[in-house]
């Protein structure tokens, strides 16, 4: 990295009424560090503590709602046990001088009823292909549920009830998952998304579940301390968006009107053309991740040359993963 990549790095920034001392982000991963009721384990304070270094620090991802979870001993934010358990997370966080954001992730079809006790929802009825881990081990992916519409407002309803009680907990904000081929994903993906009512068909359709999640989690804490996972073109979990261009421009601009702390790029390549078209079109913070390891091999260089890109393709804040690899035999994977 150069002298002047590297001073950037250390360069202190804004983040809604945040302030970060870098802009070094430490991404979440699926750890699955809590206890079978979704509570994060006490061995979890202590893991992102030794974090605290970084400009901010986005936790493993949290299900808004039983039907949501999408794994075993993944971690949860809908009742006071799990706002108890996150609060000793980031009271160690703060402590060590860090600052924190929740992840809300609801599954959708990234389930099982072995996980959940659920038959778990989508918007289509189109299994995810391949198997699931569950508590009873491996098993074959089910058929979900379509979503009415009753169910797509209690779910935007989960998630802002979620986002309250991450700020409960500790959090100074929350980012909404909408990438990775979980549900608000399927909603925006051609392959998943084969509805013929509002929130399916066009860029428009597609786009309306997370811009509604995004406007009632921003109405409940505040658009300034609300962050968006997004992931263009991302082949995860099965999913095949068809219209990447098209669907991520519509998406920007929906949110562009938010005001948002930032919008969170993932499987970024810094000379693709869509992140460009993000980049141009969004009017707040940036975060650039490329996701070494699930795009190929970690680089050599730790990382360094991608972030030097990313920043000079207009990247606010980068996730660098080498410098925050779990340790000590965490359970980690996708978040």
């Amino acid at each position: 990295m150069t002298t002047d990549a590297a001073r950037a790095m250390s360069t202190p920034a804004r983040l809604g009424s945040l302030h970060l001392p870098n802009r070094v982000v430490a991404a979440p991963m699926t750890r699955r560090c809590a206890d079978a009721a979704g509570v994060p384990e006490p061995a979890a304070a202590a893991y992102y503590a030794q974090r605290a270094s970084a400009g901010l620090i986005i936790a493993e991802a949290s299900t808004p709602s039983l039907v949501g979870k999408a794994y075993p001993n993944s971690a949860a934010l809908y009742n006071g046990a799990h706002v108890a358990g996150w609060r000793r997370v980031t009271d160690a966080v703060r402590a060590a001088g860090g600052r924190m954001f929740a992840l809300i992730r609801h599954g959708g079809r990234v389930g099982h009823p072995d996980t959940s006790c659920r038959t778990p929802l989508a918007p289509s009825p189109i299994a995810l292909p391949g198997s699931m881990f569950t508590p009873k081990g491996t098993q074959d992916a089910v058929v979900p549920r379509e979503m009415t519409v009753a169910d797509i407002e209690e779910t935007v309803a989960d998630f802002a009830a979620a986002a309250r009680k991450a700020v409960d907990a500790g959090f100074a904000g929350v980012e909404v998952h909408a990438g990775d081929g979980y549900l608000l994903h399927q909603f925006l993906a051609g392959n998943t998304n084969r509805r013929t009512d509002a929130y399916g068909g066009s860029a428009a359709g597609r786009i309306r579940f997370t811009t509604e999640v995004v406007a009632a989690v921003a109405a409940e804490i505040g658009a300034e301390r609300v962050g968006v996972r997004i992931a263009p073109g991302a082949g995860v979990n099965g999913i095949e968006e068809g219209d990447t261009a098209d669907i991520y421009a519509a998406l920007t601009e929906a949110l562009s009107g938010f005001e948002l702390a930032y919008l969170h790029v993932v499987f970024v390549d810094p000379g693709d053309t869509v992140f460009r078209g993000i980049r141009r079109a969004w009017p707040g913070m940036l975060i650039g991740n490329p996701v070494h390891g699930r795009c190929g091999p970690p680089p050599t260089d730790g990382g360094r040359q991608t972030a030097e890109r990313l920043l000079a393709a207009g990247a606010d804040l980068v996730v660098a993963p080498s410098g925050f690899k779990a340790r000590g035999g965490h359970r980690a994977s996708r978040a």
